[in-house]
């Protein structure tokens, strides 16, 4: 398990490499939901997501050696991100390999930043290449499955901790599990009595069903928010979720691009659905605890084209 000592190294590590992101009351959000928002804006990240944290934090605790041999890394989009800007910044020759579901923009980031960008069929395809080049001697950066990494990550809940007003309940969304993992571990520890929530959507269950089975099995992928579709959570994440986390609740794809278009409309922020699905998810969470919650919301990332959303929208048959 991750503690607020590791959580506490990363951020004094990164903290030259990161942004502090503003943590704010959302008063457009409070007034679409009912009770106090808070929001932590990881989309103001650089590349656009929180997933900067842990890729430099990782980046930082290589040896000489292994930044020779250079990184590789999968991705569903941000995380390949954060991997070829952030090592591009640390001079560290990086591979990125994603499913051709990704988005196309996040593709172009990746290269334009210098790394070698391998496209797969699927999200199982773009693991099992990564493996492949690992045995061929370069360093792996996974996405969740690291302890350095989901340090990184968990200083988005050490700002949060102390920047935030008065919270009862904090949601994070889901894929791999990392960013819950280490938001989970510094808030236990500076919020203890915060209760912690989950977000998936369907189509991209990892957790949920790990969570179901007892241990990490792997799901079928389906879902839009190809962010979130990792194929299998770790052992690691598993274990920071089944003992930190309140509950995991899964949101249809169609209220996660709704929820974009609302964070848009009434937070004035542009999000991915990664994060759009928090709000349907907030709804659920206030039907649970009642009145009195004041609502923490991890705004993840904000890497989706407006062209992406018109597109999700319309199928959807959303407005």
């Amino acid at each position: 398990m991750i503690g607020i000592s590791e959580v506490e190294a990363a951020a004094e590590h990164i903290a030259d490499h990161v942004v502090r992101t503003p943590t704010l009351p959302s008063p457009g959000l409070t007034s679409l939901l009912g009770a106090p928002v808070t929001v932590k804006l990881e989309l103001l990240q650089r590349t656009g997501s929180f997933k900067s944290r842990g890729a430099t934090a990782k980046l930082l605790s290589l040896s000489a050696g292994e930044r020779a041999a250079g990184v590789v890394a999968v991705s569903g989009g941000n995380h390949g991100i954060a991997l070829a800007v952030m090592a591009a910044a640390l001079h560290v020759k990086a591979t990125v390999v994603m499913p051709r579901s990704a988005p196309a923009r996040s593709v172009e980031i990746a290269e334009a930043a210098g790394a070698s960008v391998r496209l797969t069929d699927d999200m199982a395809g773009a693991f099992a290449l990564a493996t492949r080049l690992r045995e061929e001697g370069l360093t792996p950066v996974h996405p969740f499955d690291d302890p350095v990494v989901v340090a990184g990550q968990g200083t988005v809940g050490l700002e949060l901790a102390a920047d935030a007003g008065d919270l009862t309940d904090v949601l994070v969304s889901v894929g791999g599990g990392g960013l819950i993992s280490g938001v989970a571990a510094a808030l236990r520890d500076r919020r203890p009595d915060v209760r912690i929530w989950g977000v998936e959507t369907e189509g991209a269950e990892a957790m949920s069903e790990a969570l179901a089975a007892g241990g990490p099995v792997p799901v079928a992928l389906s879902s839009i928010v190809s962010t979130l579709s990792a194929p299998a959570v770790s052992q690691l994440t598993y274990d920071h979720v089944s003992a930190l986390v309140q509950e995991v609740l899964v949101v249809p794809d169609r209220e996660a691009v709704q929820g974009t278009l609302d964070l848009a409309g009434h937070a004035k922020v542009w999000a991915e659905p990664a994060a759009g699905c928090l709000l349907p998810a907030a709804r659920r969470v206030l039907e649970r605890v009642g009145e009195g919650a004041r609502l923490g919301l991890v705004v993840c990332g904000g890497n989706a084209t407006t062209g992406d959303v018109m597109d999700w929208a319309e199928r959807f048959g959303l407005r």
